[in-house]
């Protein structure tokens, strides 16, 4: 069953999820940012640099990713201890069965994977409380592949996704502004007018965002003007 914590302020928007198990568990949506964007060849993944509890800032310079092979990439939001053992455990694995079986798993392969562990840690006592973005180019049909995935374990393939507060505000310019075939310079400045909203909108500093782009030549990390002033609305 779920209800609606009314005791908490507006801005901490909690959900408690009541299980047969002798236990409570809390889903807090906080205020981080995670974005994905896909091209013709390639995928732009999108993280806000704040590691926050609740209006505390506890780091300015928290990288939310991780690469999990040569052409995969996954951003993560959530609980921040659940956050970097679930990506850690699922970098360590596709790892490892790249080595046993000498071959790269292709986006698809490691989204259903991570889909699979999510579902089985959300019939534990000890369910994972993340959500993720997964973004890669296919090695072989040089194909770019995004799946948004949530703390339910619900997997979608998308051409761009949101996490987070972003979601709110940036969806709808996603939705008016992309297609399929952008290039990875207008998939930048479409990023930048996402980025500009949320600056526009929140009413907190989550400190930029680290960008790193996904290309049938790997990931790397591109640099972006976190300073810039944006006009209010």
């Amino acid at each position: 069953m779920l209800t609606y914590n009314l005791h908490r302020p507006p801005s901490s928007f909690v959900l408690i999820l009541h299980f047969r198990l002798p236990f409570l568990r809390q889903i807090t949506i906080n205020m981080e940012v995670l974005l994905g964007i896909t091209g013709k060849d390639f995928v732009i993944l999108a993280a806000s640099k704040a590691a926050m509890r609740g209006p505390t800032i506890l780091k300015a310079e928290d990288d939310k990713t991780r690469q999990l092979s040569q052409h995969t990439l996954m951003a993560f939001s959530g609980e921040a201890g659940d956050t970097v053992q679930f990506a850690e455990y699922i970098q360590a694995n596709v790892a490892l069965y790249t080595m046993r079986n000498d071959t790269e798993l292709r986006p698809n392969a490691v989204a259903n994977f991570v889909r699979g562990e999510l579902a089985r840690s959300l019939r534990s006592r000890n369910p994972y409380t993340v959500n993720l973005l997964l973004g890669g180019v296919d090695s072989i049909t040089q194909e770019p592949h995004l799946y948004w995935i949530d703390y339910l374990s619900a997997l979608a393939r998308v051409p761009y996704a949101a996490h987070g507060y972003a979601q709110y505000y940036c969806l709808s310019i996603l939705d008016k502004h992309h297609h399929p075939d952008i290039s990875l310079e207008q998939g930048m400045n479409l990023l930048q007018m996402c980025t500009d909203e949320l600056k526009r909108r929140l009413p907190i500093d989550y400190k930029g965002v680290l960008v790193k782009v996904v290309t049938k030549d790997g990931v790397k990390e591109v640099e972006v003007d976190n300073d810039r002033i944006v006009k209010s609305a």
